[in-house]
């Protein structure tokens, strides 16, 4: 593994090892201190962000390197200046690059022009940091990742996509309950099928919330995403049924809740939920930190 762009590039040892790094980062702080002395991390950003943006700036930081940020007041990315010379041009200061984009081929592009990791912070299609930050949080709960039934509730979208490729590379149960129209990606979900018939993984897509009794854990994310201007009437009509609240949870039996934020309570979900005993929403956004420095030490050491 040299980058990080959709998750398909872990090998499931690979995965285990992530973890079990993250997990180590996020027990043993002062061991990691210096593991990126003398290192810089550019982060380029065409969309905004607070978990992603923070978490990656504070995490180099806390591993002792320097994190470099970029917005768009320098132009578009591929306008002013080709992503090809974009990325070589970074790849001769920097030692890796963290891009959170709206357009997929950006990173595919900067991969093959970059000389140092490109790690993907959300695209249109893939967001493999939160994917990993949430099985972390799962693992945290749960000894046997192999065993855990997971069920996402809402719109098929690129946090979906990742849930079914990490879930599937670790041989767990993951579930996208969509309403009608809001399915994930039919590609992206046969790659994650063709992965699971290697692990022993279940992936699968319903409308029903009935088809996610007996699961785990349950995992929501907001009904409108950046830039979606759909009016939210529209959106309420379609997607109140599969609210998170604790109806759905007594329903269920469901023990334990993520979601990968911002959250809109009252809406995607309830306040007592996201605040009461089954979440694990807070701890969630913490390891999105506690994966990327794993991820950012992982690919960077491997360039020496």
């Amino acid at each position: 593994m040299d980058n990080l762009l959709t998750g398909m590039e872990m090998t499931q040892q690979q995965a285990l090892d992530l973890i079990a790094l993250g997990k180590d980062l996020k027990a043993n702080p002062s061991k990691y201190a210096q593991s990126l002395a003398g290192k810089s991390v550019v982060t380029l950003f065409e969309k905004q962000s607070l978990r992603t943006r923070v978490t990656f700036d504070i995490g180099v930081n806390k591993l002792g390197g320097h994190a470099v940020y970029l917005d768009q007041t320098n132009g578009a990315m591929g306008s002013r200046e080709d992503v090809k010379d974009f990325a070589a041009n970074i790849s001769r200061w920097a030692d890796c690059i963290v891009a959170r984009v709206f357009d997929h081929n950006t990173l595919v592009e900067m991969e093959e022009f970059a000389s140092v990791p490109v790690i993907n912070s959300l695209c249109d299609l893939y967001h493999p940091c939160q994917g990993m930050a949430d099985f972390l949080t799962i693992a945290q709960n749960y000894d046997d990742l192999t065993q855990v039934k997971l069920a996402y509730i809402g719109d098929g979208n690129n946090v979906t996509h990742s849930l079914f490729i990490a879930g599937a590379i670790l041989g767990a149960t993951v579930t996208a309950v969509c309403p009608l129209g809001h399915s994930p990606d039919a590609q992206i979900l046969k790659k994650a099928e063709e992965i699971a018939k290697q692990t022993g993984a279940t992936i699968s897509v319903t409308n029903h919330i009935d088809d996610i009794k007996g699961y785990d854990v349950v995992y929501g994310d907001t009904w409108l995403s950046m830039g979606d201007d759909t009016p939210l009437e529209q959106i309420k009509a379609k997607f109140m049924p599969y609210q998170i609240n604790q109806a759905l949870l007594d329903h269920t039996g469901i023990k334990h809740v993520l979601h990968c934020q911002p959250a809109h309570r009252g809406l995607d979900i309830t306040s007592d939920v996201m605040d009461g005993p089954a979440s694990l929403i807070f701890d969630q956004a913490e390891n999105r930190m506690h994966i990327q420095n794993a991820i950012m030490l992982t690919l960077i050491n491997k360039q020496k």
